[in-house]
């Protein structure tokens, strides 16, 4: 059924943009979903009909740190900024302390050291846009890959694994908090996830897993996570973030 519709949606995207002469503005909605007693956001995108793009800084070099600025920056360019999630870890100036890719340029290199911390709860990883695609991939098995994305960050630990669950989340995990990340379902869709109430590790990645179809998933962070989804009406962050994952619109 998912891939039914997949192929209806680029027939009549095709077939829009053909007979307006228009650009396709093939922007996925977001919607809420309760599983296991907890209830989720979830925003899913096909990244060869969205234009997905991860920022950190502004063009006079300082870190957007609030939706607000990211969008005002699309809107100058008259650009919609339709959807944001923060987007992996990052210092108290706001910049990414793993691998960050903007517009193909490398502006912080894999990260790749050991140390406390949920980045560092091996193995992390890279989501990244590269070809139309997206992908989240194992931080080592990236660094072999040869991949030259366009866009990447890079945050920890991954939640799902080639199918299975981080050998070290353990359903006898305690810890809860407000948690989002981003995984690639079975039709190679970016799904981005926000719990909307507090969530463990286990219940977070098995989400993922097992509901969500995502074979790969990683987590971006916890307590700081926000979402902007204007057609929900969330549009702001009262917590300054790092870099910023967002879909993008030509109006």
């Amino acid at each position: 059924m998912a891939r039914a519709s997949k192929l209806r949606t680029l027939i009549v995207c095709t077939a829009v943009a053909i007979l307006a002469a228009l650009p396709c503005k093939a922007i996925a909605a977001c919607e809420s979903l309760q599983s296991g007693g907890s209830n989720y956001t979830i925003c899913r995108f096909d990244p060869g009909l969205n234009r997905l793009e991860i920022r950190d800084a502004a063009p006079d070099g300082q870190p957007y740190r609030f939706f607000s600025a990211l969008a005002d920056d699309y809107a100058a360019r008259g650009e919609k900024l339709s959807f944001a999630m923060n987007a992996g870890m990052f210092d108290d100036q706001g910049r990414p302390i793993g691998y960050f890719v903007e517009d193909g340029r490398v502006v912080k290199k894999l990260n790749r050291r050991n140390g406390p911390g949920n980045f560092h709860m091996k193995p992390n990883g890279v989501f990244f846009v590269a070809g139309g695609k997206a992908g989240v991939m194992e931080t080592e098995a990236f660094a072999k890959s040869g991949i030259k994305p366009k866009f990447a960050t890079q945050s920890g630990p991954l939640l799902v694994i080639n199918g299975k669950l981080h050998p070290k989340i353990s359903e006898s995990g305690t810890s809860a908090k407000i948690r989002n990340g981003v995984g690639i379902d079975g039709d190679g869709r970016a799904v981005f996830v926000i719990s909307d109430s507090l969530v463990t590790f286990y219940e977070f990645a098995s989400l993922f897993k097992d509901t969500l179809d995502c074979d790969n998933a990683l987590f971006f962070d916890g307590t700081v996570s926000a979402i902007y989804a204007p057609e929900l009406g969330r549009t702001g962050n009262f917590i300054p973030l790092g870099p910023l994952v967002g879909a993008v619109e030509t109006q």
